[in-house]
C-alpha cells in the first residue's frame, strides 16, 4: 500500500551512549512524528567509520543504538529503523553525488575543520566528504523533512545544493530537503557542570546517559555546581541554577518545581535538598529505559529482525529512487 504521508529521514552515529540530551532534544520528537510521518531513521555506521575505524566494538554498538531507540519509543512497525551499510543503493547515489561536489567547498565544512583540528592524523577522504554521504541518506528516501540539530545545518544546507545541481544537470528528481521544525518543542539539555549542553564525547561526569545506573546518576547530580544560595528575596538565578531547574524542568512534577521556585524566592532553599530530589527523579526517569534496553539487549534475534525489517522498507524506497536517478543520469543501458 502506497504511503502519502511525508517522508522524514534522519540517522545517529552508533559512537556512545545516548544521554539525556538525545532523548528530549531528538529521539523524543522521533516518537511523536511516527505517527504522522512516512519515517527512516537510520543507524549511521559507515558515517561512524571516518573517525572510528575500529570496529571491534560496532556490532554491540549498533544493537545498542537499535535497542535504546527502541525503548525509548520508536516502533519498528511504524517506521524503517534500519542500518546505514545494509542499504547499498546508498552508496551508488554517494558515488554519484561526489561528482557533483567541490574539494573547495568540502573543505570549508565547519564539521570537517573540527575532525581535523582533533584528530589531523586521521583526515580521510570519507571524513571530507561526509557531507556527500549525509546527502545521499537524505535524498535516497526523497525525504522532505530532516531533524537536525544546530550544528548539522550546513550540512543541510550543502544537501540542497547537491539536489540543486543534480536536478539541473540530469532533471528534476528529489526534493529540497528541509530542516523540521519542532517549534517549542525543541529543547536543549545543560550540563551537569554548567559548560554547555550534555555530549556523547565531552565531559562524560557531567552527562547523564541512559544507560547510567542508579548509583552513578545520583553521584553525577550531586556534583552539579551550586552555591551557597540568594541573599534578597526573589533575585535572578545564576546559570548554573537556572540549569538544575531546567533539568527538574525535564522528569519533576509541577509540584516539586514549584516548591523549589518558592524557596528559592524567599531564600530558605537548600540546594543538598533539591539535587537529591532531582537525583531520585532523575533515576525514576532513566532506570525503566535503562531496563528495558538491556532486556532488548538479551535478545540478539529480536534485533536481527528488527534490522531485516528495517533494510527491507529502506532498500525498497532506495530501489525506487535509484532507478528514477539512472533513469535521469542515462545510466540506464538496457
Amino acid at each position: 500500500m502506497k504511503d502519502d504521508r511525508e517522508i522524514v529521514m534522519s540517522g545517529i552515529r552508533p559512537t556512545g551512549f545516548l544521554h539525556l540530551g538525545n532523548y528530549f532534544g531528538a529521539i523524543r520528537n522521533y516518537v511523536k512524528m511516527q505517527d504522522d510521518y512516512n519515517c527512516f531513521f537510520m543507524v549511521a555506521d559507515w558515517h561512524s567509520l571516518t573517525t572510528h575505524p575500529d570496529t571491534k566494538q560496532l556490532k554491540s554498538n549498533v544493537h545498542r543504538v537499535l535497542a535504546e531507540n527502541i525503548a525509548c519509543g520508536l516502533n519498528p512497525d511504524k517506521v524503517a529503523l534500519y542500518c546505514q551499510s545494509h542499504v547499498h543503493e546508498t552508496a551508488e547515489l554517494y558515488l554519484y553525488l561526489n561528482m557533483l561536489a567541490y574539494k573547495g567547498e568540502l573543505e570549508k565544512t565547519v564539521t570537517f575543520k573540527d575532525k581535523v583540528r582533533q584528530n589531523p592524523e586521521n583526515v580521510n577522504a570519507g571524513l571530507l566528504t561526509y557531507p556527500v554521504l549525509q546527502a545521499a541518506d537524505i535524498i535516497l528516501h526523497r525525504a522532505k523533512f530532516v531533524p537536525v540539530g544546530k550544528d548539522q545545518e550546513q550540512h543541510l544546507e550543502m544537501a540542497r545544493n547537491f539536489v540543486n545541481r543534480f536536478n539541473h544537470r540530469y532533471g528534476e528528481v528529489f526534493p529540497e530537503p528541509q530542516a523540521f521544525n519542532y517549534n517549542q518543542a525543541l529543547i536543549k539539555v545543560p550540563s551537569l557542570d554548567n559548560t554547555g549542553k550534555m555530549s556523547k564525547s565531552e565531559n562524560q561526569l557531567a552527562t547523564l546517559y541512559l544507560a547510567d545506573n542508579d548509583a552513578t546518576i545520583r553521584k553525577k547530580v550531586m556534583k552539579a555546581v551550586t552555591d551557597s544560595g540568594p541573599v534578597e528575596m526573589n533575585s535572578a538565578k545564576p546559570d548554573y541554577i537556572e540549569n538544575i531547574f531546567d533539568l527538574m524542568k525535564l522528569v519533576s512534577s509541577a509540584e516539586v518545581i514549584n516548591r523549589f521556585e518558592d524557596e528559592f524566592n524567599n531564600c530558605t532553599i537548600r540546594y543538598g535538598d533539591m539535587k537529591k530530589q532531582l537525583a531520585e527523579d532523575m533515576v525514576n526517569f532513566i532506570s525503566p529505559i535503562r531496563n528495558q534496553v538491556e532486556a532488548i539487549l538479551q535478545d540478539e534475534k529480536y534485533l536481527l529482525q528488527v534490522m531485516e525489517t528495517g533494510a527491507a522498507k529502506a532498500i525498497e524506497s532506495a530501489k525506487a529512487t535509484m532507478l528514477q536517478v539512472r533513469k535521469a543520469m542515462g545510466l540506464q543501458y538496457y
